[in-house]
């Protein structure tokens, strides 16, 4: 889903969406021009190298197209909700691969619409590609002095999502007979009459500071799913508590964090920072509480889209998205996702870091930096253009967020029985994480700076920001203790299921501390008072 923004636009497709559907037989047109039949008719003719041949077959198409518009019926509900969406203001148009010429004998036969109560055609014949380009709506946008994400994109077929897609709208896929081959389309809204527009607008208008109302609750909670059974009373509207069967189990871990600094992407932060600490107990992240925070103004489109992309990063991981509240408050600036995460580990299998001992040698998965390197490229995309970096690199980064989950690599060193202690790298980064690994364990921590590795996006952010990498934060990192005599196994392991570790340490003796040595010589491990990212927002 593009940002969520008022809308004040919305483009139609003609033909079954504003139209009735079947008035054209494309299969006739076909035959009659010789397309394939998995060859859109207009970039076949657009193909065909001799001009008599393409001309030809444009005034095949031309004749079918008006013969077929001479036929078509408005559909009903089109008759209801224009009128409506007048009343709101909303600029109108329609948007269609047809001809402008067989759009206007359509209009004839109409006695509820006129042409007139829209205030834009895009047709192929303007100077535009056509669908499933997003060049005509960018066109829309440019006409109505509007941008693309305050656009609407209404239409029964997949090039009217995709165009959407493409230049950023909202879209709306009209499905009205449930068609099972439209099943698989990816748009924002699914609807199988043109009066759900109404809803679907109100969704894109400011809420009201307080409790979101219970209809679009009950509306947006409906999404969830209870496959485990030991969910006893889930999410619902006036169900102020869950409530889980942990009878079988024999520790119940527990954790709460909250997503302040990331806007984009804010819900599958939240879920894998809490998922992640779970782990690190040798816990399985089994359920999740959150509390949303909005601040005014917020649409209700917002809520729905971080609730939505809740649901689907827990499902990801096997997590049940059990209950929580949400509201929108001025004690808040930018949404907050506050996670309480529960999950259950045998009481035998529970990892408590202060089983760590003497010569346990320390591993690190992956890099420094993961979260921070995505939320930066996320969150700073432009500003990083500005300094020379490529859209290549800036994507490069966008797509660290599939790296912040160290669930696989806390499985596979739980499952080892020779890891003796887990901390993932939160806040602090690295220089934070391994302070804290060696209070928690109660030890002191030998570290190899010359070790410690660092992805080359990562360092030339930092170098362009002028901020330290071993301070920025880091999910998708883990420390393990792992028994010396075992962990040149588990390494292997990690690299057989394609996950990056590096030894950069190993446990000394009992107390707290860190000896970090740098090309053989003592130095001082790094301190931060704040993570490195806080110097950004």
């Amino acid at each position: 889903m593009t940002t969520a923004t008022s809308i004040k636009a919305i483009l139609f497709d003609f033909d079954g969406t504003l139209s009735q559907s079947g008035a054209i037989d494309f299969k006739k047109i076909r035959n009659a021009i010789g397309c394939p039949y998995d060859k859109p008719i207009l970039e076949f003719i657009d193909g065909i190298c001799d001009i008599n041949t393409r001309q030809n077959a444009s005034a095949t198409l031309n004749f079918f197209e008006l013969e077929a518009a001479a036929n078509t019926k408005l559909d009903a509900s089109a008759g209801k909700i224009i009128p409506k969406l007048h009343r709101q203001k909303l600029l109108l148009g329609i948007i269609s691969r047809n001809s402008r010429k067989s759009i206007l004998r359509a209009f004839e036969n109409f006695k509820d619409l006129d042409l007139s109560d829209f205030d834009l055609l895009i047709t192929r014949d303007d100077p535009v590609k056509p669908k499933p380009s997003g060049q005509g709506i960018r066109l829309a946008a440019q006409k109505w002095k509007i941008k693309t994400n305050q656009i609407m994109m209404v239409g029964d077929f997949s090039h009217d999502v995709e165009a959407g897609q493409r230049a950023g709208c909202l879209t709306v896929l009209v499905d009205k007979k449930k068609d099972p081959r439209l099943a698989d389309i990816q748009c924002d809204f699914r609807i199988t009459d043109l009066n759900e527009l109404s809803h679907i607008l109100r969704l894109t208008q400011p809420l009201a500071i307080g409790k979101l109302p219970n209809d679009l609750l009950q509306e947006f909670l409906q999404q969830f799913e209870y496959m485990d059974p030991s969910v006893l009373v889930g999410a619902g509207v006036g169900d102020d508590t869950a409530a889980i069967d942990v009878s079988s189990e024999q520790v119940l871990v527990l954790k709460s964090d909250p997503i302040t600094f990331a806007s984009d992407a804010i819900s599958q932060y939240a879920v894998l920072v809490n998922a992640n600490d779970i782990a690190t107990a040798g816990a399985i992240p089994r359920w999740l509480l959150t509390t949303l925070l909005f601040p005014p103004k917020t649409l209700a489109l917002t809520i729905r889209k971080v609730m939505n992309d809740l649901f689907h990063a827990c499902k990801h991981w096997g997590i049940t998205l059990c209950g929580g509240h949400t509201e929108i408050t001025d004690a808040v600036t930018r949404p907050v996702v506050i996670g309480h995460m529960a999950g259950t580990v045998h009481r035998a299998d529970l990892i408590e870091k202060k089983n760590m001992q003497p010569g346990d040698k320390i591993l690190l998965t992956k890099s420094v930096a993961v979260e921070g390197t995505a939320i930066i490229t996320r969150e700073f995309s432009d500003h990083l253009l500005s300094l020379g970096f490529t859209q290549e690199e800036i994507n490069n980064g966008r797509n660290f967020l599939s790296q912040i989950s160290i669930l696989p690599e806390a499985r596979l060193a739980s499952r080892s029985k020779a890891a003796t202690a887990l901390h993932d790298i939160t806040e602090g980064g690295l220089a934070i994480a391994v302070e804290e690994l060696s209070i928690a364990g109660g030890h002191r921590l030998k570290i190899n700076m010359d070790a410690i590795p660092f992805f080359p996006l990562t360092q030339k952010i930092a170098t362009c920001f002028n901020i330290d990498p071993l301070g920025l934060i880091g999910s998708g990192s883990l420390l393990i203790c792992c028994e010396k005599k075992f962990y040149l196994k588990l390494m292997d392991d990690l690299h057989q299921n394609g996950i990056a570790v590096t030894c950069i340490g190993e446990v000394l003796r009992k107390g707290v501390g860190i000896k970090a040595y740098h090309k053989g010589k003592i130095v001082d491990w790094p301190r931060f008072t704040v993570d490195e990212i806080t110097r950004l927002f």
